[in-house]
């Protein structure tokens, strides 16, 4: 399906970012469905969602951890907003998590802010949790499980970096982490391994968020 508005495929079209919010007082309205990235600070986020959407500049990557601090928002071109002119999606970058040289006030706020919106936000479909293949599930990656567990938020797991470790490493990987989330009750089975640097995995990850937001025309 394309839509009357731009007949490029949902990921074939220009992005733009919209708002970043602080607080959820600054939340745009709810319309479209949204889909939300989640992730320890320096897991690839920025980099992924770039490569998601082939746009380098999009989200902003940075080798400072924790440098997002806001739910930044992304939908394609195009759209007024206005009415019913409204984009068939959004892409929401979450502050990332487990930082420990942040302010404990700032790391708080960002925490509060992540939560409220996890339960309150209508039109959030599901959140993709990024962990690092170098490093797998780790304790402050568990936490973020449990919340969404027990919020009910649907979240599906994808691996980040992939290319920084051997095949037969991610395959193991693969595994582990599969049979982590098993007995998870909002963990979407299967797990999208991906690599920015090298676009491995990004058609699969293209194809689970256009299914999850009902879009047929996603290449």
């Amino acid at each position: 399906m394309t839509d009357n508005k731009n007949d490029k495929p949902l990921f074939g079209r220009p992005w733009t970012f919209i708002r970043g919010v602080p607080s959820l007082k600054f939340l745009p309205p709810e319309g479209p469905l949204e889909v939300a990235f989640a992730g320890r600070s320096n897991v690839g986020k920025s980099s992924l969602i770039n490569a998601l959407v082939s746009h380098k500049g999009l989200a902003r990557t940075s080798n400072t951890p924790g440098r997002t601090q806001e739910l930044n928002y992304f939908v394609p071109e195009g759209y007024s907003g206005e009415g019913g002119d409204l984009p068939p999606m959004a892409l929401v970058d979450m502050p990332g998590y487990g930082y420990a040289q942040a302010p404990k006030d700032q790391v708080d706020a960002w925490t509060k802010l992540v939560f409220d919106y996890l339960r309150g936000r209508a039109t959030l479909k599901r959140v993709y949790v990024l962990i690092d293949s170098r490093h797998g599930v780790k304790k402050n990656d568990d936490e973020v499980l449990d919340l969404l567990d027990k919020a009910a938020v649907s979240y599906q797991i994808v691996l980040t970096k992939t290319d920084k470790i051997k095949p037969p490493a991610v395959t193991k990987l693969l595994a582990e982490t599969t049979e982590k989330i098993k007995k998870r009750p909002a963990a979407y089975p299967g797990i999208i391994a991906t690599s920015s640097e090298k676009s491995e995995g990004l058609d699969d990850l293209r194809e689970a968020i256009a299914q999850t937001v009902g879009i047929a025309n996603w290449k």
